[in-house]
């Protein structure tokens, strides 16, 4: 311990930090889930470096901690999903979005980079949607977790191509691969694995980030098979063999629910406009739409 009270190595741990600005553990924990404080995680600890938390105090006003929250950016975040894309545009509600993934979306939701994170994560062990990770992730989070839609997802191929009957049908065709971070490539290597494929015999094309991107790369012959969605595969005219619902989710900062834009996207969604789009697009079931799943 230095004589201004900071612990002597690089980084502080939530209890160091609590002692050292007087405060609960509960409180530390606040701070960093709005982003008021500067924290890193690393194997799912929180750790506060104590060159940036000396320019915290350093340049904090007259208040103290947490006199001046930071304000999320109006940003969804996370998996892509056609039917939320369109509807963020169609409400005009002033978000924007970087669809990266689900594990991205969650990893930047939890820094403090948007509002929002859209969810399809799979966990094999219990057979459920989201919450495990979720749970696990986010526990320190002010958030909640509710349901947008269940979506049919399988193998969207051209119709001349095939035969497709089952997942295991893919061995010996070139695949629209998707990255890491995303929920669809974690799900397809499980269902992959249990269906007997050796995914390192697989040919892939290039990685697609959207879901889109990975059906459009079937129509256009750059690969002979995606594990897409069926509302996708209907817009642009392919064929679909269906392999699974999933549940996609919405991550949303608790604050940030009752702020403008998020407001004028719930309220669209409850709309007769987006309930036709639902059932025109296919594929989809909104029956459930904004059913509290979790809440942190």
């Amino acid at each position: 311990m230095t004589d201004t009270g900071f612990p002597d190595h690089e980084y502080l741990t939530v209890k160091e930090l609590a002692e050292l600005l007087r405060l609960k553990e509960r409180k530390v924990y606040d701070l960093a889930a709005s982003g008021a404080v500067p924290c890193s995680r690393a194997t799912g600890k929180l750790l506060f470096p104590a060159e940036e938390i000396r320019a915290w105090i350093a340049g904090a006003k007259t208040g103290g901690v947490g006199s001046a929250p930071v304000k999320l950016p109006p940003i969804v975040l996370g998996s892509h999903d056609p039917l939320l894309d369109w509807a963020i545009r169609q409400s005009r509600c002033g978000l924007a979005t970087f669809f990266d993934g689900s594990l991205d979306g969650l990893d930047r939701f939890l820094r403090g980079e948007g509002m929002s994170a859209g969810l399809h994560v799979h966990d094999p062990e219990n057979d459920s949607w989201n919450t495990s990770l979720v749970a696990q992730a986010a526990a320190q989070r002010n958030s909640v977790l509710i349901s947008f839609a269940v979506r049919r997802r399988g193998l969207v191929f051209r119709p001349d191509a095939g035969p497709f009957r089952e997942l295991a049908d893919v061995a010996g065709c070139r695949i629209v691969p998707r990255q890491p971070e995303s929920g669809t490539d974690r799900l397809f290597r499980h269902l992959a694995e249990r269906a007997g494929v050796d995914i390192g015999q697989l040919e892939f094309a290039e990685t697609a980030r959207t879901e889109d991107t990975a059906v459009e790369a079937v129509r256009r012959g750059t690969a002979d098979v995606a594990f897409g969605l069926e509302a996708v595969a209907q817009s642009y005219g392919l064929s679909f063999l269906p392999i699974i619902d999933e549940q996609f989710g919405l991550l949303v900062d608790r604050k940030a629910w009752f702020e403008p834009p998020f407001q004028t996207l719930l309220q669209f969604l409850k709309g007769d406009a987006f309930a036709r789009r639902a059932t025109e697009t296919g594929g989809y079931d909104v029956g459930e739409l904004g059913t509290v799943l979790w809440n942190g």
